[in-house]
């Protein structure tokens, strides 16, 4: 895979999944609420951002920016006081950008049992240089099952990423010519 990778990059070396994956914990507090009275789902979705930003940058060596975040599930409330922490690392790589898979985690802060997953996402960052112009990645060498497993579920939801811009571009085609 390193070879197949390598070539398919250019010169740049593959890294593996380990080298950016990255933790990222937060006490929420009631500035953080919503009307509910529970964590806003867009201060989870900013934390995730941040998260998968670090990855981004960490494993590209360099500024990334997003691109786009899919598939952000909500699976518990957040409250105020939980201890909130945001796990990401790099899925799968192209030529200059990468999907970077993100949970979230939380705990109580005054309870000793274990975190719940209380959400996920996913996010497509694009490397850029200093002038904003899209740059090379490294390619991403999973290292484990698991790894290799989200390597290939992330392949899959490239395609379908880009089946849907596809049709919905042909589809406002066909609008504007008829």
């Amino acid at each position: 895979m390193t070879h197949q990778a390598h070539t398919a990059h250019g010169e740049l070396p593959g890294k593996p999944t380990a080298a950016s994956r990255t933790t990222l914990s937060h006490i929420m507090t009631a500035s953080d609420t919503n009307l509910l009275g529970t964590v806003h789902g867009g201060v989870i979705m900013k934390l995730a951002d941040d998260a998968a930003g670090a990855v981004a940058g960490r494993h590209s060596e360099g500024p990334a920016v997003t691109a786009s975040m899919d598939e952000m599930v909500f699976l518990e409330p957040v409250r105020v006081g939980d201890l909130v922490h945001v796990k990401a690392q790099v899925n799968w790589t192209g030529r200059t950008s990468m999907e970077v898979g993100v949970r979230v985690l939380a705990e109580r802060w005054n309870e000793s049992t274990p975190a719940t997953q209380v959400g996920s996402a996913y996010l497509v960052f694009a490397a850029i240089d200093e002038n904003g112009k899209p740059r090379s990645v490294s390619p991403v060498i999973p290292e484990t099952d698991v790894d290799r497993r989200r390597y290939q579920e992330a392949q899959i939801r490239r395609t379908h990423r880009l089946a849907r811009r596809r049709a919905i571009k042909e589809l406002r085609a066909s609008r504007s010519a008829g």
